[in-house]
């Protein structure tokens, strides 16, 4: 599978770490070349870099732009805060047509932490479908990862467990090819329903990250179901 990762933050390294364990070649794109660069050098760091089945990762290192990295992959992951993922979904436009798209982000007011900065009955995930929804043929929007911390993703368990990962989305065939994605990386996929479900994903990591200090877990903790 081929995935490109756009946004070169610590979440971008622990989707692609779980991306390169699963197989996968990571494409890296960034607004500033140079950040998928430095992000492609820690990867070649990780633990189980080069091993047996490892993926490989391949940054913008000649800065020839997004559009480019984009043809030919199975996953685009904009691995990046609210709102630059609707901003870039836009400007990538035709770009995009046919492919899954994943949204990563929650929309957090940091200003009072307290709030999420869509409005009431929309959410990140779905804002991002309302900006490609001219084009033909449809990106298929999935939100994913949005309730994973970095530091668990690049480790792949917390608390000793594999971690879940929730999806929603309208499309199944884009949302089996997320699994497939998240599965390969030694994670649970929990399909949580339609996109509609991201309002719900989005409000529970805003409460995990409310969580953080109180209850001191040094963001590394996970939100998992337990039968």
């Amino acid at each position: 599978m081929i995935v490109t990762i756009v946004g070169a933050g610590r979440l971008a390294e622990g989707i692609a770490v779980r991306a390169l364990a699963g197989g996968c070649t990571v494409r890296l794109a960034d607004s500033e070349p140079g950040n998928a660069l430095a992000l492609a050098a820690l990867l070649a760091a990780a633990p189980g870099a080069g091993s047996p089945g490892w993926g490989r990762a391949e940054p913008d290192a000649d800065g020839g732009g997004l559009a480019g990295l984009l043809r030919g992959c199975d996953v685009v992951i904009l691995a990046l805060p609210y709102p630059q993922g609707r901003r870039v979904a836009a400007e990538q436009g035709a770009a995009l047509a046919g492919l899954t798209v994943v949204d990563t982000c929650n929309p957090v007011d940091y200003s009072t932490f307290d709030a999420l900065l869509t409005c009431p009955g929309m959410s990140a995930a779905e804002e991002i479908a309302r900006a490609v929804a001219g084009v033909t043929p449809a990106p298929r929007v999935v939100k994913a990862f949005s309730t994973t911390l970095p530091a668990t993703l690049i480790a792949g368990q917390a608390g000793g467990l594999p971690l879940d990962v929730f999806l929603a989305g309208d499309d199944a065939g884009a949302k089996a090819t997320v699994a497939a994605l998240v599965t390969a990386g030694g994670m649970r996929a929990v399909d949580a329903g339609p996109l509609r479900r991201a309002r719900e994903l989005e409000a529970l990591q805003l409460l995990h990250m409310t969580l953080q200090g109180p209850l001191s877990l040094d963001w590394a903790s996970g939100i998992k179901l337990l039968p």
